[in-house]
């Protein structure tokens, strides 16, 4: 078990998200960054889905009552444990007593508290995290507070040592396969969508200005501030499904791309859809910054797919022999 000893209002229990219920009106929610997510759980030798705490607003601190293993994954969000700092994407045992705390990043927008077994809440229409809108699913449907306290799963796992242990990251594994304009900005490749040939006199603008993240942000969807795009005709649309990643462009003409929390049905034209596997960096972008859209296909969708498999696989064979080998 541990014990919340500080949080902010928007940090709460995530998993991968319900992934079966948009046609019920119900949101896929989740974590922004799944890779975070599915990789301190493959550390902890967890389920890939299990649950753990997304932290969005800093600090977080955390009491264990127990003896467990944990992994801090995501943003580096300068954590610290009874005070002694801890790299980022590090994974350790922990004993009961021990103070965890997550300050303000100082890179990436959210960071992810795994451990040992999961977070034991309920199960809700498949999985456990929290619907904040909804009010359901995570701890009573709300936002982790002081005082809270949150069961842990059982696990099988060898415990990690207290040295700890370290995942590269992905934005450093895979490199070369997410890039980076020569501002510094990240790329967000996206394949034009079903109402992109309205906006033909608009659409070198779309792709080629940097769309800085509004304060106007969240995790249902994030509204880019830059030179506004219009279609070239106004058109009366019914509403159609929505999943995480599409780019909607309102009257207003900043686009909004849809994220995890993303409402299930809308009417807005639809220019595009950022790739699934870029989605994860998109979730550590910290309103104020800006990001670029490139255009892609399926081909390259693909592609990018692969490679991230193939990292979460080396992930899969790597971390149980390493647990072995270093508690032996």
């Amino acid at each position: 078990m541990i014990e919340i000893e500080q949080s902010g209002a928007l940090n709460t229990v995530q998993d991968l998200g319900r992934l079966n219920f948009r046609h019920m009106g119900v949101s896929v929610s989740g974590v922004m960054d799944p890779l975070a997510l599915r990789a301190g759980n493959l550390l902890l030798g967890n389920e890939e889905n299990a649950a753990a705490i997304e932290v969005q607003l800093f600090p977080f601190r955390v009491r264990f009552l127990q003896d467990s293993s944990i992994a801090v994954t995501g943003a580096d969000c300068r954590a610290t444990l009874d005070g002694a700092p801890l790299p980022p994407w590090w994974g350790c045992g922990v004993r009961a007593g021990q103070v965890l705390e997550m300050r303000y990043p100082r890179s990436g927008a959210r960071g992810y508290l795994c451990i040992a077994g999961g977070i034991d809440v309920p199960m809700v229409l498949g999985s456990r995290s929290t619907a904040l809108r909804g009010g359901f699913g995570g701890l009573e449907g709300r936002p982790l507070q002081r005082g809270d306290r949150l069961a842990l799963g059982e696990t099988q796992a060898s415990p990690l040592p207290s040295s700890g242990i370290g995942i590269e990251p992905p934005d450093s594994a895979l490199r070369a396969h997410f890039p980076r304009n020569s501002a510094g900005e990240i790329q967000l490749r996206a394949i034009p969508s079903g109402e992109y040939p309205l906006f033909a006199a608009d659409a070198g603008r779309f792709w080629q200005q940097s769309w800085q993240v509004s304060n106007q942000s969240n995790r249902t969807g994030y509204r880019l501030a830059g030179d506004p795009i219009f279609p070239s005709k106004t058109i009366e649309m019914r509403s159609y499904g929505l999943i995480p990643g599409i780019v909607q462009v309102p009257p207003g003409g900043e686009p909004i791309i849809q994220l995890s929390d993303a409402n299930t049905a809308g009417g807005y034209p639809k220019i595009a859809g950022v790739i699934e596997q870029d989605l994860w960096r998109l979730g550590q972008v910290l309103p104020g910054q800006s990001i670029q859209l490139i255009q892609s296909d399926t081909r390259e969708a693909i592609a990018i797919e692969q490679q991230v498999a193939g990292w979460l696989s080396r992930l899969r064979v790597s971390c149980p022999p390493l647990r072995k080998a270093l508690t032996a």
